[in-house]
Parts: C-alpha cells; structure tokens; sequence
C-alpha cells in the first residue's frame, strides 16, 4: 500500500463503476468495448489487453495498475497518461477511487 491509501469498499464500487465506468469498459473476461475490458485490470500493464487498440501513449506508459496508479490515473487520467484517447475527466473523491479499485481487484479468476 502507498501512503494515504485506504482499503475501499467493492461492494461500493461496483456501483460505482457501473454508474462511471460501463459505458465505456467491461467488466467481463476478453469483452473490449470504447475501452478495453478491465477484468484482470489490478497488476496487469497499461496498453496490454488482447484485441484493443491502445493510444501510443498508453502502450508506451508501462504503468503496472496497482493501488497507486490506479488511484492517480482515475482523478485525472489525462494528466497521469498525456495523450491517453480516454476521455474521461476523473473522479476527484479519494473514497470513490479508493472504492472502485476494491472493485476492480475482484475481477480476476
């Protein structure tokens, strides 16, 4: 864990991220939509996922998604990856991000 990182509440951020986040990513395994699927998302590298076509800058970013990365990615994701084609502003609530990467932690095998 970074420092200021407190274990969200997935139960939370699956609606969270189903009110954020689903119309533009799956949740399910190998299903790409606008952006690719985020199952297996937590440890994987950025620009990674079978089938979806990534911004050079995302392929070329090698962000290992983890706590950290995740959380500062999702309050601005244009200023964490400039050049990222993912138009999404952020989420400015530490809880909010902290509560979807709980989440997304839970979407492996």
């Amino acid at each position: 864990f970074f420092f200021g990182f407190t274990m969200g509440d997935a139960e939370r951020g699956k609606k969270l991220f189903d009110s954020r986040a689903a119309q533009c990513h799956s949740a399910q395994k190998g299903v790409n939509s606008t952006g690719p699927s985020l199952y297996g998302v937590y440890g994987r590298t950025s620009g990674t996922v079978p089938g979806f076509a990534y911004s050079n800058a995302n392929k070329n970013a090698a962000i290992v998604w983890e706590d950290e990365t995740l959380s500062k990615f999702l309050e601005n994701p244009k200023k964490y990856v400039p050049g990222t084609k993912m138009a999404f502003a952020g989420i400015k609530s530490k809880k909010d991000r902290n509560d979807i990467i709980a989440y997304m932690k839970t979407l492996k095998d």
